[in-house]
This record gives C-alpha cells, structure tokens and sequence, in this order.
C-alpha cells in the first residue's frame, strides 16, 4: 500500500499537482526517511520530461553525397534527419515492438490486404494535412522500375495501394506478409506531403518534431521545434544541431570538451577514458548491429565458392571481437540475423578459424595472387585494424590480403557496394524479413554481396517469399534457419562479430531506462525521446 501511496504522489509531483515539499512530507508521513524522501522526490523531477536547450549530437556519419531524398538515405546521420523532421506508418519502440505512428492502426484478415488507419489532424511543416494521398505517393516514391530507392526491395511485393476515404490506405500484396507492418516503420519510408500525386523529395518536409532549418551534406544540420507537433509529450528540445563528425579522436574532444552533448559510436578502446569524466555518461544497448565484409559474388576471385569458404574459415572471430570491440559485442556466424531476432538459428554450427579447411578450399579454388581488402573507419570503428587482423590470419593460411584504406569521405558512395570486398556494417533489423528484404533477396538494391544467382540463392529467395505466408510458428522457424544456413555457406557476407551500440553523453541528458538497440541513439529517435535535466 506504501508502495502505491508514493507511487500516486511521485505522478502529482510530476504533472504539477503537488510540489516538491508536499510530496516530501506525504512521504515522511508514510513513514519514509528524510534523506529517502528528498532522494525520491530528486528522482521523481529528474524523470519528468523538460521542455527546452539545444542538443548537439556529434555522429559517426554523414557524407558530402549525402541527400535529402529518402531514398538515399544510407547511414545514420540521414537516419537521425529523417526521424528528427519526419514520421513513418508505424515505428519500433525502446522494447524492441512494433507500435502505430502515423497509422493510428493497422489491420488485416489474411496478411495480404492490409488496411492502415490514419491518425486525423495530423499537420506537415507546410501546413498541408495529412491525407491518405501523400502516404500512397510517398511510398510510390520507392516503387517504379526506375527507382534506385534502397527501399525498393522492401515495397516490391506491393500490387496496389487505394485511399478509401481521406484517412485510410488499404495495400494489397501479391502474397501474404505477416510482418508487413514492420516493413513501414523504415527509415526510408518517411511520409511526406503530396501535390497531384507526387511528392518533393528534396523538399525536407515530414510531420515529425522538428522543422528543418538548414542541411549541409557532410557537415552539419539544423532544426527548431515544430510547433504543432501531434505527438504529445515528445520532441523536448527547442532546438537541434547534428554534426558529422566522422573521425573517431574528434567525436571523442568533442564530447571531452562539451563542444556536443551526444556521441554514437565510441571506440570501445575509449570507453573507459570517457566514463572517468565526470560530466559524462556511458549508455551502451545491445541489439542487431553487425559488422561485415561482404564479398561481391558477381566479382573476381569471390565468384568462387571455394575461394569465399577459404577466407570465411581464415578469420579468427573471437580475436576480432577481443580487439576491436573489446568485449562490447559478440562473434557473428556468417548471417545477418542476430540472438536479438526471433527466429536466430541458435543450432548452427559456429565457424570457427580453421587453417586446414581454410587451405583446403584456396587449393580446390586455384586462386594465387594477391586479393585486395577496401576498409576504412567510416564503416565502423577499428575498421582498418580489424582488416589488418583479417590480412594476419589469412596470411598464416597462405591466402594474400592487402588492405586497402579508403577515405572516410565519400565511402558509401564510392566504395561501399562497389568495390569486390569491402568493410561494412548493418544496423540490422528487428525482424528476419526485414533484414533480408534490406541486404540479401534479388531485388534490393542494397544486396552489397551481389548474392542472386548461385542455385542457393534463388532457394534463399524462394523460402523468404514462402516464409511470409508461413504462419505456423514451427515451420516459420525451420524455414529462416534454412536461410541462415544458406548464407552463412555460399553466401559473399562474412559477418564477424555483433557490437553494441555505445554512445558517450552529458549527464545533463535524460532518456528513459529502456533504450531501442534497432539502431544507434535510440534507434535513431533519441531526438523526440530524450530531454535536459
């Protein structure tokens, strides 16, 4: 009963019904120690949400080539931008589940014919409201044979969309998807305002919390807060700076030296010095990210099957994990798919370094000579030194790497998706269609392993289309632990390790004890979820 009195009064203290001394003295009363209650009533208005500040976030990306058009979006800068000024359908909340954004609900009866509910009096930035047209032009945005929307893959199996009326959208598949509503909540898929059925992609214009004032690709961006914001209790700031900061030793001085208040990606080798700093704090979460090296299967020498299982079985990935995470993450199989997931193929085996398989299969691929390696710290940090660690443990199986550094500038576009072998990393997903839909079937754009044509690949291709119709929990499960075995053997991905999100922030931020690990800074949220103390 004591529990619930102070529970009651800690939500008055809050929404401003009692002040701080009152609330001190209710729980005197109910028996509560001085130094307990003053502690409770500190915590109490340290957790409610303040209005106001700039917040300055200092990000491990953003590149030159970067775009506006959602459709480019690549890299978590553009992520941050796209959630900061825009909303989507549905979104992933801090608990990892799915829950409706701008559709108010969703529904369907057979997974194929789906029905999104939108919520009424919704405002976009130019004063336009939202209508169920600007949600069918902005998803048609992606679509089309003429699109290079990272997005398109995800919308493919979309037959046709229809407004029944000026708030709901009704989208039928050419086959059913149980988690289709997941599909929407993608960053890409940010809605935006209509004019006869086409939308300004480059416009910046969405219905999220904040305005977008300025973009500098590469460089920095700015917004205020949107006035008309229809998510109550959200978007706290007054004002937002995002920096790219792409250099590891200047995110970290800037957060020393409170040029910023919110880092992503720290080096977890720096993860110690910056929790001695008093005005700091360390959040860490755990999630789908993982780092990669794709190999592009359509690409000399690693269109050899014998040749990819030669460097898959030369890594040493627990070294990996040791060295370059630190211990802030774990070894990765070969696959996208996570022990976050679902449907993780917890029963693979792990590959392990195998210098005697490794030779084995380079004999069989009758490969010589020297295979480049193309690495830089824009795809993660300790990169490079992890593509030296690669070379090292090649190296003792016979096989040649010579890694390549490539300017951090310019990576995603020039090198990432391009070049036969590369350093990389997947924020990965909340769900296995999602991820596969993302990185791995024929018909995303972002398949960076060229993976489509072996005879894996198209029975890859075939289960994931099959495994969104499956409905049966049992045979859903067996069906995505076939394709996490599909890629893990022919595949081009070496996926070796999983790491955590590690973010370094002023102790004056506030975020709730739950934090989303979908993507980085509260999967990429944080500007509408956190707030000054």
């Amino acid at each position: 009963m004591k529990k619930l009195f102070l529970a009651k009064q800690a939500t008055k203290l809050t929404a401003g019904q009692i002040d701080r001394r009152q609330f001190v003295m209710s729980a005197l009363a109910a028996g509560v120690v001085l130094p307990s209650a003053l502690s409770m009533a500190d915590k109490a208005i340290a957790a409610t949400p303040k209005k106001g500040g700039l917040l300055r976030q200092g990000m491990a990306h953003g590149g030159t080539t970067d775009s506006l058009d959602p459709a480019t979006y690549e890299n978590s800068m553009m992520t941050g931008i796209g959630f900061a000024y825009g909303n989507c359908l549905t979104e992933v909340g801090p608990d990892g589940a799915l829950r409706p954004e701008l559709a108010e609900s969703y529904e369907s009866s057979d997974a194929k014919t789906w029905v999104f509910n939108l919520r009424q009096g919704v405002e976009f930035h130019n004063g336009k409201t939202l209508t169920a047209d600007d949600v069918i032009a902005s998803l048609n945005h992606h679509r089309g044979e003429d699109s290079k929307s990272a997005a398109k893959g995800l919308l493919a199996p979309i037959v046709s969309m229809k407004a029944d009326g000026a708030n709901r959208v009704v989208v039928e598949l050419d086959a059913p998807n149980a988690g289709f509503p997941f599909i929407v909540s993608d960053y890409h898929l940010v809605i935006m305002p209509s004019v006869d059925g086409a939308v300004d992609a480059q416009a910046g214009v969405g219905t999220g919390g904040y305005v977008l004032e300025n973009f500098e690709a590469g460089v920095r961006s700015t917004f205020k807060r949107f006035g008309n914001y229809w998510k109550e209790g959200t978007a706290h700031f007054d004002e937002l700076e995002m920096l790219s900061l792409l250099d590891t030793t200047a995110r970290q001085n800037a957060i020393m030296n409170g040029d910023v208040d919110v880092i992503d990606r720290v080096d977890p080798k720096t993860v110690a010095l910056l929790a001695r700093v008093p005005t700091l704090s360390i959040l860490e979460a755990a999630g789908t990210l993982h780092y990669t090296m794709p190999m592009r299967v359509d690409a000399a020498p690693f269109d050899n099957y014998d040749l990819r299982m030669a460097l898959k079985y030369s890594i040493k990935r627990q070294e990996l994990v040791d060295k370059i995470l630190l211990g802030h993450g774990q070894i990765g199989n070969d696959h996208p798919i996570s022990t976050a997931n679902q449907y993780h193929a917890a029963d693979l085996a792990q590959r392990e370094f195998d210098p005697e398989k490794a030779m084995e299969h380079y004999k069989k691929s009758g490969h010589s000579g020297t295979i480049q390696l193309s690495a830089s710290d824009a795809a993660f940090a300790g990169a490079v030194d992890a593509a030296q660690l690669v070379a090292a443990s090649a190296k003792e199986v016979g096989i040649d790497v010579e890694v390549v550094r490539e300017p951090s500038d310019g990576y995603w576009s020039n090198v990432w998706n391009k070049k036969p072998w590369c350093t990389c990393y997947w924020g990965g997903r909340p769900t296995e269609d999602w991820m596969y839909s993302s990185a791995y079937t024929a018909d995303t754009e972002w398949n960076d392993t060229a993976w489509r044509d072996t005879p894996d690949a198209k029975r890859f291709n075939e289960i994931v289309i099959a495994a969104r119709a499956e409905l049966d929990e049992a045979k859903r499960r067996s069906m995505y632990f076939e394709t996490q075995q599909l890629i893990h053997n022919d595949g081009g991905a070496i996926v070796p390790m999983f790491a955590n999100h590690i973010h370094a922030l002023s102790k004056n931020l506030v975020h709730d004890e739950q934090v989303a690990g979908n993507w980085e800074l509260d999967g990429g949220k944080n500007t509408e979820r956190w707030w000054f103390a």
